[in-house]
């Protein structure tokens, strides 16, 4: 049985979409030709791969069964499309957790890894399916369990996570805080905490008792809300650059010091050879900058490494509480605490 790619390809945008109207139009065809191009599709396969009703089109078992191949069928003949063009396409790289400037740490490693075509998920969740569909073909950000089957990830920075609040908060004098120091704050977050896994565990693992959720809309204004009140804080890694918004500081955490694990994720077996210069680039750089530096008495984790980490080096001119300046390998904001805007 020979497959035509075009029926392929329609079947799985209306798949997508489950509806014909959109399909047709994201594929540039009538919705006339859209019909016939699934009716002949279903009549060499022997079965209907859509329910058309009422309430509109929904995929069949065949059909949900048909899917994940039929995916993986148009992501092969591109492939040999563009080596016979003698061209490869650019690695497909989405990167979720905006509010935390993943690209700054991607961009680090982007120009060693060949081209790439960068794009936004919205959350774990829909990045993974995005992988899982052959969509793209890598993504970055912050990784937790449980990941679906058929999936790899690889640990590429820890990075040290600092307190933003008012400079009007009780504590904003402070050089450095412990985390349980915070316990009676509230804690502002971009979105419902039980969909934040690295906050949510963060204010579980450190008794933080309340929580407020606000839009996310941007760096600046999500800041802008916290220096608004005097009792709010929330956390941002310490080497994200913070806008100037008067009234705002940033005070490094320590004993424990909080670390945001970024991690590389693909489909497992991907084809695409630039995958495999993105990984390289991605454990040089970490080498190079001492990115996965690690010590389980001063560092916390939500999920602390299965394997073995190069322990936090000592430093010269150790700051506060014993907290190392952390601007060799680990980045940060300059001093003990920094603030953009004037102090009130």
């Amino acid at each position: 049985m020979d497959l035509d790619m075009a029926q392929v390809r329609t079947f799985v945008c209306a798949a997508e979409e489950l509806h014909f109207g959109r399909a047709a139009g994201t594929l540039a065809i009538s919705q006339q030709a859209l019909s016939k191009r699934i009716a002949r599709l279903e009549s060499l396969l022997g079965t209907e791969l859509f329910r058309r009703g009422g309430n509109g089109i929904h995929l069949t078992e065949a059909g949900q069964r048909f899917l994940a191949p039929a995916r993986q069928a148009l992501a092969a003949a591109d492939a040999a499309v563009a080596a016979a063009a003698g061209k490869g396409r650019p690695l497909r790289v989405d990167v979720w957790g905006h509010l935390y400037a993943p690209m700054r740490t991607l961009a680090r490693v982007a120009g060693r890894a060949g081209e790439l075509t960068p794009g936004h998920g919205r959350d774990l969740p829909s990045v993974t399916a995005a992988l899982l569909h052959g969509d793209i073909d890598a993504a970055f950000g912050r990784v937790h369990p449980p990941l679906p089957a058929g999936l790899t990830h690889r640990l590429v920075r820890l990075e040290p996570v600092d307190a933003v609040l008012s400079t009007d908060h009780p504590l904003a004098a402070e050089p450095a805080l412990r985390p349980d120091r915070l316990r009676d704050s509230v804690l502002w977050t971009p979105g419902a905490l039980g969909r934040l896994d690295f906050l949510r565990r963060f204010a579980d693992r450190f008794g933080i008792r309340a929580s407020t959720a606000g839009a996310n809309l941007g760096l600046a204004h999500f800041l802008t809300e916290v220096a608004r009140e005097p009792h709010r804080f929330s956390l941002l890694p310490a080497d994200v650059p913070l806008p100037r918004i008067p009234g705002l500081r940033s005070v490094p955490l320590v004993d424990p010091t909080p670390l945001y694990a970024w991690s590389l994720l693909w489909r497992t077996g991907d084809p695409h050879p630039g995958l495999a210069g993105l990984v390289a680039s991605c454990a040089e750089e970490a080498g190079r900058s001492r990115w996965l530096e690690y010590d389980p008495a001063r560092d916390w984790l939500p999920e602390p490494p299965a394997h073995r980490l190069p322990p936090r080096a000592e430093r010269h001119g150790a700051g506060p509480a014993g907290r190392s300046n952390r601007t060799r390998g680990r980045g940060g904001r300059p001093g003990s605490g920094h603030s953009s805007g004037n102090e009130k």
